[in-house]
């Protein structure tokens, strides 16, 4: 199963970079209908390929068709490039909601590891608290993107630019959790 994710990976670029192709030389109506055609095809892909459709998927597809079909309706590319943006602010208000709820995201992720790693419960709030914060920004950022940069910068920051500022996140996110650990797990 880990090989059929690490394939599926790239596939869910595919309709933003149809998009952005399609974009610059065809109608916008073209660009939307494919990108959304080709979202419905990465869902049916990923039910046939990994025998399930992860949750953020669906919540995914269901902003993109949303904002796909205002796009269509009204002629205009917007909604769907807003799409980045709705994500990041809705898993960012799902992990504040879970917090206010009393239950931890990774936490839930962690029973489904064979290996049980004993992470403290502060340290995963902490954590969870950081990746809303992170979340909430990037989709503010991908607003600004989406009204105020080229179809070009959108997919950039829609894709390879995600994944470089995620990284930059975690890695400050390590040096905090390196930080935390040492504070409140040495015996003084």
């Amino acid at each position: 199963m880990q090989s059929k994710q690490k394939g599926f990976f790239l596939l869910s670029f595919i309709p933003a970079i149809a998009y952005w192709i399609l974009e610059e030389n065809y109608p916008i109506r073209v660009a939307l209908s494919v990108g959304l055609g080709l979202a419905v095809i990465e869902i049916l892909v990923e039910k046939l390929w990994l025998g399930h459709i992860h949750s953020l998927s669906k919540f995914n597809f269901i902003i993109l068709m949303f904002l796909g079909g205002i796009s269509l309706i009204g002629d205009e590319g917007i909604w769907f490039k807003l799409q980045p943006a709705f994500t990041g602010v809705g898993v960012a208000a799902f992990l504040v909601f879970q917090k206010i709820r009393g239950k931890s995201l990774i936490g839930e992720l962690q029973k489904d590891f064979p290996q049980k790693i004993a992470v403290p419960e502060a340290l995963t709030k902490n954590l969870e608290t950081h990746m809303a914060a992170f979340m909430f920004a990037y989709g503010c950022f991908m607003a600004y993107v989406a009204f105020h940069m080229s179809t070009d910068r959108w997919l950039f920051f829609k894709t390879i630019g995600f994944y470089i500022c995620g990284a930059i996140f975690f890695g400050f996110e390590i040096v905090v959790m390196r930080r935390w650990v040492r504070k409140n797990m040495n015996p003084s």
